[in-house]
């Protein structure tokens, strides 16, 4: 099995990857194979709302988004992970998961999704709330944890000191672990939950 992980984070080996690195470490144990990408340096536009990924099946835009998105099918599971900014997502990651989650059309039904925020002090639950918004409109589970999904620390390698923060991060990677094999034993026996036919419904006709 399989994790594909997203830092947003703009800054190699901080407290964000510290935070994922906790997890790895985790997954690791349990046997799950994990994939770290860090988009957070990278330049990512925002999506334009073009529609041209619903004929070519991929974005208009060929970063690494479209670079993301075999990687994504491929897994059981998504942890995203990212710095606290004014109460909110690191933007090239918001950029790079609206334009990934809209342009895959792939079944996203029962893969697992996870979020994890890191900020010096506040913001991490607005954070935690808005990166789950994409699981939650996908058909995705999400892992939980003993807390919510947080780690603390403002200048490079603080994190390591918040010993509860990390300790979330661990045991929401050996929840997923679980979630992810009981999924992939459900599937093998009872298959996929019945499907309907999308029905929009626009509030302006």
């Amino acid at each position: 099995m399989k994790v594909l992980i997203i830092n947003g984070s703009p800054r190699v080996n901080g407290n964000t990857s510290i935070a994922i690195a906790e997890m790895v470490k985790t997954f690791e144990a349990e046997g799950i194979e994990t994939e770290v990408c860090q988009i957070g340096n990278k330049a990512v536009r925002g999506c334009i709302a073009c529609g041209s990924c619903h004929t070519k099946g991929r974005c208009a835009f060929d970063d690494v988004v479209n670079e993301l998105a075999p990687k994504f099918e491929a897994a059981d599971g998504l942890v995203v992970a990212s710095p606290v900014y004014y109460a909110s997502a690191n933007a090239t990651l918001i950029a790079c998961l609206d334009r990934l989650f809209y342009s895959t059309h792939f079944d996203k039904t029962m893969k697992v999704g996870a979020s994890v925020a890191v900020a010096r002090r506040g913001g991490c639950s607005a954070t935690f709330d808005e990166l789950n918004k994409y699981f939650t409109i996908t058909n995705m589970p999400v892992a939980s944890s003993q807390y919510w999904n947080s780690a603390h620390g403002r200048e490079k390698g603080d994190v390591t000191q918040d010993e509860e923060g990390l300790q979330t991060l661990r045991v929401l990677a050996r929840n997923m672990s679980f979630l992810m094999k009981s999924i992939a034993l459900g599937k093998e026996r009872f298959g996929l939950p019945e499907t309907e036919p999308w029905t929009p419904t626009h509030f302006i006709r």
